[in-house]
């Protein structure tokens, strides 16, 4: 067995030799894979599949994707929803390779800001939309779990770039969207 894990199950007070948790650390490095399978993908080749044949140049909204990420601070989940929008600019994208995009930097360790605005930067460098806007609201099982043990709180960061940051009817619209 690791010493990483002996000397954690050792510091909660568990036997590392117990029938239960033999395999444990064997479970948990497998589920790395899963966990942070972000680190394997390059979020721009997916960016590469786009449509410029009858691309609209309207508001595209996907909204309610959920998704679930590791706090970097404390390896705990958090969890949620991400409603994203944009405007095209002569490209759009498959909702799968959308959903696909943003997979990529949840499976890492992140904290929730880093996430909006990763999500936000490289879609709006890569695709060079009109606009680009995104809501993310979670859960994050560091607040439950530990600390100050708050249940209700949902946390929420948004970022805007292009036409969304500088016209309040676009906000405002992709808001309703999303409501």
């Amino acid at each position: 067995m690791n010493n990483f894990f002996i000397d954690f199950f050792n510091k909660i007070g568990e036997n590392p030799n117990r029938e239960g948790l033999l395999n444990t650390p064997n479970r948990v490095i497998k589920s790395w894979d899963t966990l942070y399978s972000g680190y394997n993908k390059d979020p721009k080749e997916i960016l590469q599949n786009t449509f410029s044949e009858h691309s609209c140049n309207e508001m595209i909204v996907l909204k309610n994707i959920e998704f679930y990420s590791m706090c970097e601070h404390h390896i705990l989940p958090f969890f949620g929803t991400i409603s994203f929008g944009y405007i095209p600019n002569k490209k759009i994208i498959g909702i799968s390779k959308l959903v696909e995009f943003i997979n990529i930097f949840a499976k890492r360790l992140q904290i929730q800001e880093n996430l909006t605005t990763q999500i936000a930067d490289t879609f709006m460098n890569e695709l060079e939309p009109r606009g680009v806007m995104v809501v993310i609201e979670a859960t994050h099982l560091c607040m439950i779990m530990q600390g100050i043990e708050n249940k209700n709180a949902k946390f929420i960061t948004s970022a805007l770039r292009g036409v969304f940051k500088d016209d309040a009817r676009s906000r405002a619209e992709f808001m309703q969207h999303i409501k």
